[in-house]
């Protein structure tokens, strides 16, 4: 174990027909099956898409960190 911690950030693009909070978990969720030490992340753009007046689509962009190694 270090007595430091060395990060990168990846950019990720979450989608759901149910929430913004469900578009995050969505995009962290697949994240997770092929990158290692997730540990952050931070939203920075919201989107939707509007059919006949009503919201249909959340699209989240995320920054999420993850720990390099064993860092």
């Amino acid at each position: 174990m270090t007595d430091h911690h060395t990060y990168k950030k990846i950019d990720l693009v979450g989608s759901s027909t149910i929430s913004i909070d469900d578009a995050i978990k969505n995009a962290i969720a697949e994240a997770a099956k092929t990158v290692r030490h997730l540990e952050w992340f931070e939203v920075t753009e919201t989107r939707g898409h509007i059919e006949d007046g009503q919201v249909k689509h959340f699209q989240v962009t995320l920054k999420v960190g993850f720990r390099i190694g064993d860092s």
